[in-house]
This record gives C-alpha cells, structure tokens and sequence, in this order.
C-alpha cells in the first residue's frame, strides 16, 4: 500500500491486486468468487496479493452481480409479547444464529400477524430483499407462507399443514407420538382423570399433540372429553387449568403442550389447594427453562429446540448454495421426570 493511501486510508482495489499478483482483473474476481478454473500457482500469487494489501472483497457489488441479498429472513407469525416471551422461539433463535454465524448471511426478523401477514410483509418477503426464509410456528390460516416457497427457499419449522402441496421443507419432532408418551407417563401412575390443555387448534403441533393425547387414552379405555385449547402461554395455561378444575374437580392428572402453559397451570392447581403430584401431576413439553424456573419442577417432554434451528438454517443454506438436501428432518424427544410427576 502506497503512503497516500496509508494517510487516506483508501482500500485497495481489485485492479491493485490483479497488479501485485502480475495477473489479469478477470483472473482475480474468478479467484474471490471462489472458481476452481485457476492454477495453483495463480491461486497462491492472488492470495498472497490480497494478504500483502488487506483486500477485502466488495460484497455488496457481488451480491448486486451474482443477485444475492446475503440475507435470510426468520418469519414469525406471532404477536410481539409471545415472541419475546416464550423461551421456545429463544432456543431455536439461538440455534439459527449459530449456524449461520459462518456464513455471510445475516438474520432479518419478521413477526406477522398470526392470522395473516401484512402487505408490506409480503412484499418485502418478495420483492428480492432476501435469498430465503425460514418460518417458525405457522398457522393453518397462514396461506401465503404456506406458499411462500413456490417463490423463495424456505424452510419451516415444524410440519406445514400440507407440506406435500408445495414440496416444503421442515424440520420438527413426532408431536403425536411425543404427546402420547408424556400422557403414558401419567396413565403408568396410575391416573384415570387425564385432562390435556392443548396447543392452538390451528396449528400442526398443537393438532398433533392432542391427537398424542387422544391416542393414549384411547388406548387406555380412558375418556377423552377433558380438552381445552390455550395459546402455549403462560396466562391461557392458568385460563384453561380453571375451565377444567370447575368442569371436573376430580381429575388427576393433566397432559399440557407447553411448558409455559404447564406453569399457568401449576400456579392455579396451588391457588386451589391442589397438591402437585399428590393430587393432580402435570406433565408439559419442551423442556425449556420454564419448566425448571418455578417453584415446582416440571416434569416435561424434551424436544431439542435450539437443535433444530441449526439444523433448519443448514437446510436453508444448503438450498441456497443449490446442494440437494432431505425434505424433511425429524427430531427425538424424550421424557425428563422432575418432581411435577
């Protein structure tokens, strides 16, 4: 670097490498853009030319040439409060960020509306600002990103609806199955009350843990008619425990599919004088740091949340770099016994 350059602090360019290296312009844009159609020796001369001169490639002008934005956008279709509260969304955030931490992608985020995303939304989501998407805890009623990957790469986290519609790509755990073990857990106790406080009606997840939960009982020849539908939050927890305890205060067990809402619930069975496991246990899913911030621990079922961000972002990349990948990921769960049950 010349000294005018040293005291303006202008940074070296393209033309300035090809010189130092003693090859062509042409031959040093092949070389930063990753092309293999160079020797070895031309390869060693243009590397040690950028080091000598601490060229940093232009990204936004590749970007512009190559039509890239490097930017992926995380679509959540929720309200602000539940996004920001639930330690679920935190755990695959984390998981997200990780792995794309190495790439030169960064993470845009989108909260919609959890029953239809805005205009402005969609046309941002479309109108070439990112490379892909990834979406997290969809609803039923959410047709556009339900076709948001006819357009764009994306990933969901957790099953679509009809995922086969429109070839998606997700990554989730069984929530049936996962249902239907937590639920076996409380009927090898010995429970015959079970109720379930289940997830959105609208929602894969929240459909598929109480088919879980139904299956079990079903299975058990134990009625199935103590449901009601929360929000997975902590206040629709403590709402739907009440429903339940003035439809039947007999129960003696209860299956709930979050662990925030599995909190709402315990603070209510205490408020009513309901000794926890004595009287009713409770069992929730997630296994998130809810279930172990209260004064009862939870009994839960663990998914790997964090886990299966990272792997939804990897899927993301590997569409985006046009690498084949699988079509769908599924997850083991597993049982955590804590004091709850």
């Amino acid at each position: 670097m010349t000294t005018e350059q040293q005291t303006r602090r202008i940074p070296p360019t393209l033309e300035e490498v090809a010189a130092t290296a003693g090859v062509s312009r042409s031959t040093v844009s092949r070389v930063v853009n990753g092309s293999t159609q160079v020797s070895p020796e031309v390869l060693a001369a243009v590397t040690a030319a950028i080091e000598q001169l601490n060229y940093v490639p232009n990204r936004a002008a590749r970007s512009l040439a190559n039509r890239q934005t490097m930017a992926i956008a995380l679509v959540v279709p929720e309200e602000t409060t539940r996004f920001f509260g639930d330690p679920y969304f935190a755990a695959v955030v984390h998981g997200i960020a990780h792995a794309i931490e190495s790439s030169d992608y960064v993470l845009n985020l989108q909260l919609a509306s959890p029953f239809a995303p805005s205009a402005k939304m969609t046309k941002y989501l479309l109108g070439g600002n990112v490379d892909g998407a990834i979406v997290i805890s969809h609803h039923s009623g959410d047709h556009f990103l339900a076709t948001l990957g006819d357009t764009l790469p994306v990933v969901f986290g957790g099953r679509p609806l009809h995922p086969d519609e429109h070839n998606s790509y997700f990554v989730d755990v069984d929530n049936a199955a996962a249902a239907e073990m937590g639920t076996n857990h409380l009927i090898e106790l010995g429970r015959k009350r079970i109720a379930i406080i289940a997830g959105p009606a609208d929602m894969p997840a929240g459909m598929d843990r109480t088919d879980g939960w139904r299956r079990a009982l079903q299975s058990a020849g134990l009625p199935q008619n103590l449901i009601v539908h929360g929000d997975f939050s902590m206040v629709s927890g403590a709402r739907s425990m009440r429903e339940l305890l003035d439809r039947d205060p007999e129960l003696d067990a209860v299956f709930v599919a979050s662990d925030l809402m599995a909190t709402g619930a315990v603070s209510v069975l205490r408020e009513r004088g309901r000794s926890i496991p004595g009287d009713v246990a409770v069992v929730g899913f997630d296994d998130s740091p809810a279930a172990i911030g209260g004064d009862i621990q939870l009994t839960t079922v663990h998914q790997p949340s964090m886990e299966m961000g990272e792997k939804m972002a990897e899927m993301l990349l590997r569409l985006l770099r046009g690498e084949p990948t699988e079509r769908e990921w599924i997850m083991q769960t597993r049982m955590v016994m804590r004091e709850s049950a």
